[in-house]
């Protein structure tokens, strides 16, 4: 086989195996949309089963690291304050019934989060990443955090997530992203990685408001696509997981350092 194309079906394979507990997430939240024979139990509630299962089943036969494990934690529990917190002011709603919930909010819809988290933490492993020009942590981290607290203080404050936005691209001009996907080490720019997640993740979000998992008020009579504008919001969300991964996989004084292989 030609090597360009073995390395690709290769790099195909990993991010597959990268993606497996959001892969099964979705592939019920579509199944369970088209056919669903379970009266006795509420879809949202069978998903949250599923997801938690999946989970379980992963961290046994160690296809998933302790470390990861606590990055899913992390991000199921700040997830699901901001769901609530969303759906109380009327950003989305979920609109089928359901007994494990929490202020109207499936407690399901948490592991969509992790299942970013999910993502990251598993490709960080698989490709071995490093970094070139990585902006300083503890900075990077304030800029997160920034972003986190204005998806809730948009709702009454001037929305700042365009300047958000200019700062994180301005912090990550430089840096690349080493990966190694059998064994030449190759190289991204950081922000064109963050941004096609993003995009992935915004289709991901319109097959689920297909589903009917969750719908925006525009979505209320008819489905409509997602906004664009959503592809931003994904963008600084994934910021955060980001760097809560870069805490957990390595050292702040390391990371904050030119460290090419």
């Amino acid at each position: 086989m030609n090597p360009f194309l073995k390395e690709f079906f290769v790099f195909l394979y990993k991010q597959a195996y990268a993606c497996l507990f959001a892969g099964i997430l979705l592939f019920f939240i579509i199944g369970t949309h088209w056919y669903y024979p379970f009266s006795h139990i509420a879809r949202y509630d069978f998903l949250f089963f599923i997801a938690l299962f999946t989970q379980i089943i992963l961290f046994i036969f160690r296809l998933e690291t302790p470390a990861e494990a606590k990055v899913i934690l992390l991000f199921h529990i700040s997830g699901t304050v901001m769901e609530i917190f969303k759906v109380h002011f009327g950003a989305w709603i979920y609109p089928e019934e359901g007994i494990l919930k929490i202020f109207q909010v499936p407690l399901f819809s948490g592991f969509m989060y992790s299942a970013v988290g999910s993502y990251i933490a598993r490709v960080w492993r698989i490709f071995q990443f490093s970094f070139s020009f990585f902006p300083n942590l503890y900075l990077l981290s304030a800029v997160a955090g920034c972003t986190y607290i204005n998806f809730f203080s948009h709702h009454f404050l001037p929305d700042i997530r365009i300047f958000l936005l200019i700062i994180i691209i301005f912090l990550f001009r430089k840096s690349w992203i080493f990966f190694t996907i059998e064994k030449i080490p190759r190289k991204v720019p950081l922000l064109w990685g963050a941004f096609l997640l993003a995009f992935c993740i915004w289709i991901a979000e319109n097959i689920s408001t297909f589903s009917h998992i969750w719908l925006y008020p525009y979505q209320y009579e008819s489905w409509k696509m997602v906004s664009y504008q959503k592809i931003v919001s994904w963008f600084l969300l994934m910021i955060l997981s980001f760097v809560m991964v870069c805490w957990i996989n390595i050292s702040p004084k390391t990371i904050s350092q030119k460290c090419e292989p």
